[in-house]
């Protein structure tokens, strides 16, 4: 039987066992198996690698836990704005949205952004206009309320910051989400999606949609989800950097996420993690931060959930 597997991300950052109580932990940890079940199953019936990923980020996206889709954060101006994209490693196709509003899942956005347009990347009510077009799922702003969001973008309204998911005080937790995925027919790809930063301005776009920054996927070497300060992520090119270690250097999956997440990202002082697969069903779920919500899932029969280091 040709292997096949999956993997997924629901953020990194300071995510502490001491500060998270049973509940939320079962919560998250049941969110998360619902992903990677959903993506996995979709496999096991002779799904594309796309159609894996796709599905596996939608259920984030409807999951009102992550910063994403229906728990995105709020805007300096209290609205939501997403950034989302997918890419298959066997053309390199790939399709990005990003600043949409209202949209249910700005995954399938981007990914009908890559089959249905002569386009990679659209943005804010452009995007919207194409995703319309095409019958995408919109819902009213009430949809994306969440009260934990709510109060986190009260207590920094009216300043100059601006915060990663749920950040308090020092600590950081990137709420992006993300899923990679390899098929029965040896094909990686890699979706990516967001809610971006609380009381963000300006039209500020950060990693997630940015192909070879927070996604990025190539048969000949890997597909790449990432999440964490995306500055740091665009400026360092993470995703594409873990593809070009293995191409040019010769680097195997984990020596090459290692090298970009534990040196390269931390050396510029970026912070997060990323989660990779390769064609041969190899995984890497590397992270910098103390915790990232993650799973993987494969069919030689491995399973495995986790939240922190």
């Amino acid at each position: 039987m040709k292997k096949f597997a999956i993997a997924i991300h629901g953020g990194a950052g300071t995510i502490l066992k001491s500060s998270m109580t049973a509940e939320k932990e079962m919560a998250y940890t049941a969110a998360l198996q619902e992903a990677i079940d959903t993506g996995y199953t979709a496999l096991e019936k002779g799904a594309t690698s796309l159609d894996a990923v796709e599905f596996a980020v939608k259920s984030l996206e409807d999951s009102p836990l992550f910063n994403a889709g229906k728990g995105s954060v709020f805007t300096s101006d209290g609205t939501h704005e997403m950034d989302a994209s997918i890419m298959e490693g066997n053309s390199l196709k790939a399709g990005a949205v990003t600043m949409v509003k209202g949209l249910k899942n700005p995954v399938t956005a981007a990914r009908l952004i890559m089959e249905k347009s002569e386009h990679v990347f659209l943005a804010g009510q452009g995007a919207e206009e194409f995703a319309r077009n095409l019958n995408c799922e919109f819902k009213e702003p009430d949809y994306f309320y969440d009260e934990l969001r709510y109060q986190q973008w009260q207590e920094i309204k009216d300043t100059d910051s601006f915060q990663l998911d749920h950040t308090v005080k020092k600590d950081g937790k990137f709420g992006t989400v993300g899923a990679v995925a390899l098929d029965k027919f040896g094909n990686i790809a890699a979706a990516t999606s967001t809610g971006g930063m609380t009381n963000k301005k300006y039209g500020r776009v950060g990693d997630s949609p940015m192909i070879g920054a927070g996604n990025y996927a190539n048969n000949n070497t890997c597909a790449v989800s990432c999440t964490g300060s995306g500055e740091y992520f665009i400026r360092a090119v993470v995703a594409y950097d873990v593809s070009c270690l293995m191409e040019y250097k010769g680097l195997s999956l984990e020596q090459a996420t290692k090298e970009v997440i534990n040196k390269r990202l931390l050396n510029i002082g970026g912070d997060g993690g990323l989660i990779a697969i390769d064609v041969k069903g190899n995984i890497s779920l590397t992270f910098n931060t103390e915790g990232m919500y993650r799973a993987s899932k494969t069919s030689n029969g491995s399973e495995f959930i986790g939240i922190y280091k």
